[in-house]
């Protein structure tokens, strides 16, 4: 069985296949300067860059659109024009080759791609991207979200932060960048309600002190505390849990910084409790990043678990841009 998988949530354009053995993906990602994710750039973009990136994927596999037995797209959570694009693509080509059609949660396809590419079962979930910022385990009926942030995504906050400060790119790796040769601000706030964060402070403050500090000072800061903060919800989350293992995905685990302050984290739960070193996957940067890969796997595993019950009708595959992850069902 040959799965395609469409991602088109936001700025990537990306298209993976999956067959149970080999997993491959092509992907191209918008960038713009200085400004931010604009729906209708997007949407063009994506619909500019698809053919090329399908037949690129498709011709390193020595593949024809024919010879595709499933079609998993991300139908959501999303931005609205880019994941239209997606779903009109995946429609088409599925009523072209008559490929059987999977709606894939993207927060999901995080998630399990980073469980395929870590090796890691069972794992509490640190999903840090753009628009989301969770904290979930999975049990059989479905994935729980324990935390959240209450406002903005932790991914949301760095890129508006790095078109504040002036950077040709408003993208979290810019800001990192910036980062390295910052110093702490002690007067940067710092919010967090139980097992939740709360974001919007840490751009406000920003603007507002943007003209008395480096912009190497501000970054630092911001995103030393943004990280503290992530990082304090899921000790709690890790010590209620009770879990061996934890996985940090989605776009911003790639971030250097965050990595350590997890890896410290979890060397001191393993201190104090006496146990066998914790875990810490993070999947390669190539599957935090959006990509169809994810898409395809997930697809593919959906099949394999609900069969046909996994599939629907070319017409129902309509945007679901507020498809929470805790509404997935995990059983048939």
């Amino acid at each position: 069985m040959i799965v395609l998988g469409i991602e088109s949530t936001a700025h990537t354009i990306g298209i993976g296949v999956y067959d149970g053995k080999r997993l491959t993906h092509k992907r191209h990602v918008y960038r713009a300067k200085g400004e931010g994710m604009i729906p209708r750039k997007l949407g063009d973009h994506h619909q500019q860059w698809f053919s090329r990136i399908l037949k690129d994927t498709l011709d390193e596999r020595e593949l024809k659109p024919t010879d595709i037995d499933m079609i998993a797209f991300s139908q959501g959570p999303g931005i609205g024009q880019p994941l239209q694009f997606g779903c009109a693509m995946a429609r088409y080509l599925s009523l072209k080759v008559g490929a059987k059609l999977i709606p894939v949660n993207h927060c999901a396809a995080h998630i399990e791609i980073g469980i395929y590419d870590t090796g890691i079962d069972d794992p509490l979930v640190i999903y840090a991207s753009g628009g989301n910022t969770q904290l979930i385990v999975k049990d059989k009926e479905r994935y729980r979200v324990l935390g959240e942030t209450l406002d903005i995504g932790i991914g949301n906050l760095f890129d508006v932060l790095a078109r504040e400060l002036g950077l040709e790119y408003g993208h979290g790796a810019e800001l990192e960048r910036l980062a390295r040769n910052g110093r702490y601000i002690e007067s940067t706030p710092y919010s967090v309600k139980g097992m939740n964060t709360v974001f919007g402070g840490l751009l406000t403050y920003a603007k507002r002190i943007k003209t008395k500090y480096p912009p190497e000072d501000i970054a630092y800061s911001v995103m030393h505390n943004a990280f503290a903060m992530l990082v304090e919800t899921a000790e709690r989350a890790f010590w209620l849990t009770g879990k061996k293992g934890v996985i940090v995905c989605g776009g911003v685990a790639q971030n250097s910084m965050l990595q350590t302050m997890l890896d410290r984290m979890l060397s001191k739960h393993q201190t104090m409790c006496g146990k066998q070193k914790v875990r810490l996957g993070i999947p390669r940067n190539e599957y935090n990043g959006d990509n169809g890969a994810m898409i395809a796997y997930t697809g593919y595993e959906l099949y394999q678990k609900f069969g046909d019950k996994a599939t629907i009708n070319p017409k129902s595959a309509v945007p679901r841009p507020r498809w929470r992850i805790d509404q997935v069902d995990l059983v048939p």
